[in-house]
């Protein structure tokens, strides 16, 4: 059972709408969808809710401390609350998947990933859920740190806003358990 749903991304406006921000974007849009609202807690360093999924309430969390320091905030709020790392969901942009295509994993590397990478540190385990968002690589040649820190092209948004809607009816069997038929029904 799931209990912390992570967004990934960077604070500040400059930062709102780029590739790299598409875990807080989903988060934002998930959210909405439960009639949840943002309360800034400086305990965690991050911007934190809680709602109901699937008749369970899950605790929503988006660091505030940048992408790569991320694993600062999920770490304070699951020592906090006492979760297990096989009971969170971390949503984030991915690189090797085309911009409208989204994947659930447990476990695994963090794929050069810094905000994986920084949460996997800080919880000395890798154990947890990954709902992975396609954002799609840049053209050869091009810097990575460029591409996943400016915004989606026009005809991007489209399908980045179809996977979210691809992704979203799974999250009630994500957070009540039924992992592996969310997992059937997302990764084919």
């Amino acid at each position: 059972m799931i209990k912390l749903i992570v967004g990934l991304g960077n604070p500040g406006r400059q930062y709102e709408k780029t590739r790299h921000n598409a875990g807080f974007l989903f988060l934002d849009d998930l959210l909405a969808s439960t009639g949840g609202s943002w309360q800034l807690d400086g305990k965690f360093q991050a911007f934190v809710a809680e709602s109901a999924i699937a008749y369970q309430k899950v605790l929503f969390l988006k660091p505030e401390t940048f992408m790569n320091r991320s694993g600062q905030s999920v770490g304070k709020a699951v020592r906090y609350y006492k979760i297990q790392p096989d009971e969170i969901l971390v949503v984030h942009d991915e690189l090797d998947f085309a911009v409208g295509v989204v994947k659930l994993k447990k476990g695994g590397g963090h794929a050069g990933h810094n905000g994986l990478r920084d949460i996997i540190a800080h919880l000395g385990s890798n154990d947890f859920y990954r709902l992975r968002i396609g954002i799609g690589r840049p053209a050869a040649g091009k810097v990575v740190a460029d591409y996943v820190l400016s915004e989606p092209a026009k005809a991007e948004w489209p399908l980045l806003e179809d996977s979210f809607a691809l992704a979203k009816p799974y999250i009630g069997q994500i957070v009540s358990g039924d992992i592996a038929a969310a997992m059937n029904k997302l990764n084919t």
